[in-house]
């Protein structure tokens, strides 16, 4: 894999890639790993609540730095580099928007893919969602998120013996992380791993993606807030003054 520069954002080193270039990093590492038996590319991105919780949890901050690249999930993100450091993002990488990046190459150059979280009614609505947008898109597998301690084993080895090029994993912060923690070394028939938050959830028609404008300007957490008040108010009422100072003080 060509290397890919990272800054400082908030206190996480950021991948400095837009949508297409992450898109093209991850097939490109997924065919260079083809039939190698080896340890995955681990890609997961960070957003306002992310830089909050790793600044307050080392574990939590450990797991993330495990990744081989950190995209910006987040404008404030962007925005931030774009003020305080001398190499600027060039744009948000959200795992919404990724997903169709990378699915549009897949199709063409038959890359396949395999998508693990939600409940077993969303997961299908996901691929379902996937398969009628991109027809060509090959799926090797998917499986809902609910893994007990005594499946995991099994899931890895279905995984593995599915090959896929990408996978996907949608738990949810930190869970996916931590489920990717203690699997790594394990899923060498995997070419990359891209964790994936609430995906399937948007994927599946559950959650809407905020308007156009709101994502623009650093907003479609207001717009969560509206949809699902009653679970992501306080979430947000005590993640974002904090992000926003992370991103004054510890961006370079």
């Amino acid at each position: 894999m060509k290397e890919i520069q990272q800054i400082t954002v908030g206190g996480l080193p950021i991948a400095v890639e837009d949508c297409d270039g992450a898109a093209r990093t991850m097939l490109d590492f997924a065919y260079d790993s083809r039939g190698k038996e080896q340890r995955p590319l681990y890609v997961t991105s960070a957003n306002g609540q992310v830089l909050s919780i790793c600044a307050r949890d080392k574990e939590i901050e450990d797991l993330f730095l495990k990744a081989d690249l950190i995209h910006a999930d987040g404008t404030p993100l962007v925005k931030a580099s774009r003020l305080l450091s001398k190499t600027p993002l060039p744009e948000r990488v959200a795992t919404t928007d990724l997903i169709h990046n990378a699915a549009r190459l897949a199709e063409k150059e038959e890359a396949t893919f395999y998508f693990l979280g939600a409940t077993e009614e969303g997961i299908k609505l996901a691929v379902e969602t996937m398969q009628r947008l991109y027809p060509d898109l090959r799926f090797v597998g998917y499986r809902n998120g609910y893994v007990t301690p005594q499946e995991e084993a099994d899931v890895i080895a279905r995984i593995n013996e599915a090959k896929p090029d990408i996978l996907w994993i949608g738990m949810g912060v930190p869970l996916e992380q931590r489920f990717v923690a203690r699997n790594l070394e394990k899923l060498t028939g995997v070419g990359v791993i891209k964790t994936s938050g609430g995906l399937f959830d948007f994927l599946s028609g559950k959650n809407a993606r905020a308007p156009q404008w709101m994502q623009d300007v650093g907003l479609e957490w207001a717009y969560r807030i509206y949809q699902e008040p009653g679970r992501l108010f306080w979430r947000y009422l005590t993640t974002n003054p904090h992000a926003l100072w992370l991103l004054l003080t510890r961006t370079r």
